[in-house]
């Protein structure tokens, strides 16, 4: 059955042809999935150009970049890590991956160097789905599911990523993955 294969941890690729820009060539790793309530995701792969500095004066000196997480509630910010249970209040959405956590006990352990800017993604606003509408939208081809490696998150830059998760799906996969970006109609 299709929702079994959807849970948390799970990478959501966006069809190649998708239109809308939010999420065209997206990489979207899904860290709640509750079908009665819907779900929540981060785009991993769109760079907002800025850092975590520049968005709050209050965060310790830190570059660390801050990425699109999608278009709800874009007046918050998140994070997934690789902190582990060194941030209280963590959840653990995969191996080798944590989402959010006590966000007074992070700026402590920026300020004492014990996080570096490669073991932490923020992100401004998430990806979200209501009651069923992924399930749909899965059932449509909207997305393709892949398996979540920490190193999508932390090693490969995000311009390569969709093509090189999908590439990683094998077979018509990598064909997939080979495709340009701003292809024409013919």
């Amino acid at each position: 059955m299709l929702q079994s294969t959807v849970h948390v941890g799970k990478v959501l690729l966006a069809e190649p042809f998708m239109m809308d820009p939010n999420f065209r060539r997206a990489a979207i790793l899904l860290c709640e999935h509750v079908t009665q309530e819907g779900s929540i995701g981060f785009i991993l792969n769109k760079s907002l150009q800025t850092t975590i500095n520049d968005l709050m004066d209050n965060f310790p000196p830190f570059d660390a970049e801050v990425f699109f997480g999608g278009p709800v509630q874009m007046d918050t910010i998140h994070y997934l890590h690789s902190l582990g249970n060194l941030l209280e209040g963590s959840v653990e959405v995969t191996k080798g991956i944590h989402w959010g956590g006590d966000f007074e006990k992070l700026k402590a352990l920026v300020r004492s160097g014990l996080v570096q800017p490669h073991q932490i993604r923020f992100f401004v606003g998430y990806s979200g789905w209501s009651d069923g509408q992924l399930t749909d939208e899965m059932k449509f081809g909207s997305w393709i599911l892949a398996d979540m490696d920490p190193n999508y998150l932390f090693k490969i830059k995000p311009d390569v990523l969709w093509p090189s998760i999908m590439a990683n799906k094998g077979s018509s996969f990598a064909v997939i993955a080979q495709m340009q970006e701003d292809y024409s109609w013919n």
